[in-house]
């Protein structure tokens, strides 16, 4: 499977509709996004890689995302105790003293809890989002953004885009290997400049590439008339299911479930365990 790449499988996760997806899809990232509950952040993690292997989608088949977030999540950690050192204390209205650095630069459990916190919101919206493009067909996909009253140019513009991320990736490697034969050398044995350089010069020939492919998609849409009317019409619909209206119940459940605890329960945004 390559990076953002559908691939079909018979499964109940991809006999969704489309429509299904997104909406579960943004009725749990709007959560996740409001929210800072670490107990709710794992509920939807729990969920999501329980719908991901009942997905098939394989672990291995992420490693190169996965490094990439974890990554980010590093870099972040390191840049939000730099910049806000005492957010934690600030936020949760108390502070205890864990790790003594220097200056303010002191680890509380506050602002360790709100750190590993902000991990888990992020690690929470990751699974959401593989599930979604892993399992939804791009020409279903825009057919769900023009449901949910989205122009239908931009649904097309997404689906065309997301059509064409694995022939990039593939031209991607074909253009790399072709530079590699000719001595430019883009493996770990070189610098890290020199591997940048040598990468540099293979996204030169992918760039023009990748605009001729937009013109001529560009001119063979003009030719057959799209975006002559204000409405079309779209062949990959479907009509809603039982299993459809199951997954939106489940998802939905799980979003009012936690609007109602960071009301009623944590009385905001955030979960305190310190008070």
């Amino acid at each position: 499977m390559n990076l953002f790449n559908y691939s079909f499988e018979d499964t109940i996760i991809h006999r969704l509709s489309g429509l299904t997806k997104l909406l579960s899809f943004m009725a749990l990232t709007g959560v996740v996004m409001y929210i800072y509950d670490i107990r709710v952040f794992a509920v939807i993690l729990i969920f999501s890689f329980s719908v991901m292997r009942a997905a098939r989608i394989r672990m291995r088949d992420l490693k190169v995302i996965f490094i990439y977030i974890g990554t980010f999540f590093i870099i972040n950690a390191v840049l939000s105790f730099i910049f806000s050192p005492t957010f934690g204390p600030e936020t949760y209205g108390s502070y205890t003293l864990w790790i003594p650095i220097a200056g303010k630069y002191n680890l509380t459990y506050e602002q360790a809890f709100y750190q590993i916190s902000k991990i888990f919101k992020y690690s929470s919206v990751v699974p959401l989002g593989v599930i979604f493009l892993f399992t939804t067909d791009p020409s279903e996909f825009a057919s769900s953004l023009s449901a949910v009253f989205v122009p239908y140019k931009i649904s097309y513009a997404v689906s065309l885009t997301l059509r064409h991320f694995p022939d990039i990736q593939k031209e991607y490697g074909d253009i790399s290997k072709a530079q590699q034969a000719r001595g430019l050398d883009i493996s770990r044995k070189t610098s890290f400049w020199h591997r940048f350089k040598n990468a540099a010069a293979t996204m030169i020939p992918l760039i023009f590439s990748s605009l001729e492919r937009i013109d001529v998609i560009t001119n063979a849409m003009h030719l057959r008339g799209f975006s002559k009317h204000k409405k079309r019409t779209w062949y990959s619909r479907r009509k809603l299911q039982r299993g459809d209206f199951i997954a939106l119940a489940i998802s939905f459940a799980i979003a009012v479930a936690a609007i109602y605890i960071a009301i009623f329960v944590n009385h905001g945004r955030f979960y305190n365990p310190f008070q």
